[in-house]
């Protein structure tokens, strides 16, 4: 395992928790936080041990975005072209390509490329407490790190331009309403419920879950005769898996099926 500066990571029965460290701001990114969160979803990707990824945040914030108080390197004012192609984009890409479910558990604030964050996730569980905010517009800037495209595939254009552009905070209990968040508990339960869905997926079959994410991400920008004919190509693919195997011998058995991830 490599070692990070600036989040904290465990491993245990298949379960990868990644926990964003930099409490004392709120989770804000820097240059090393970004860096490291790549470099942990490349460690996700190639391990076959892990089975799921949890995402969420040190202290009473799950990600606050950018930090702005982050010197840029060098002199001068930072680039944001920049910093969205050398490290935020990389990185919501690594989440979407990794052929695992990502679960956001959400116990605080994700605000800004923080909420763009747990926006890439697969699923996303918050605490009642919590709160995305779509900040861009309150500085001048515009939604990055994906936030333009997740906000109108989970909430329709209408939303997303209300949410991007007045900027306000969406609770836990809206964001529930408006689709973009899978589940609300309480604050008390959020680590308890975080691991029984990942438990869920970490026993499950890996391999298909890898490929309803290739699916779910091309299917709204084909045609369905597309998405057919990909279907077929896809469910070829999971045939040939282990676990497609092993569960068609435990139906025909009557027992529950135990997966491999393979």
């Amino acid at each position: 395992m490599p070692d990070f500066q600036t989040i904290l990571t465990s491993l245990s029965n298949g379960i990868f928790t990644i926990t964003l460290n930099r409490p004392e701001v709120y989770n804000a990114f820097n240059e090393q936080l970004t860096t490291d969160l790549i470099e942990a979803f490349k460690e996700a990707s190639k391990n076959d041990e892990i089975r799921v990824v949890v995402l969420t945040g040190a202290g009473k914030a799950f990600c606050s975005g950018q930090d702005l108080k982050d010197a840029p390197t060098g002199s001068g004012k930072r680039s944001l072209r920049d910093s969205l192609e050398r490290r935020y984009n990389p990185l919501i890409r690594s989440i979407r390509k990794l052929p695992k479910p990502v679960i956001a558990s959400v116990n605080g604030v994700a605000a800004g490329a923080g909420a763009s964050l747990a926006l890439a996730c697969d699923y996303r569980i918050m605490s009642e407490n919590a709160k995305l905010i779509e900040v861009f517009v309150r500085i001048g800037l515009v939604p990055d790190s994906g936030s333009s495209w997740f906000l109108v595939r989970n909430c329709g254009v209408a939303k997303a331009f209300e949410l991007a552009a007045l900027g306000e905070d969406v609770s836990a209990q809206k964001a529930l309403e408006y689709n973009l968040t899978n589940k609300v508990v309480s604050a008390a339960e959020l680590e308890t419920e975080t691991l029984k869905v990942a438990t869920a997926f970490a026993t499950g079959p890996t391999k298909a879950y890898g490929y309803i994410k290739r699916m779910l991400d091309r299917a709204a920008a084909v045609s369905l005769d597309e998405a057919l004919d990909y279907e077929v190509f896809m469910q070829e693919a999971a045939g040939s898996t282990k676990d497609y195997t092993n569960a068609v011998e435990a139906f025909k058995e009557k027992r529950k099926p135990e997966y491999s991830g393979r």
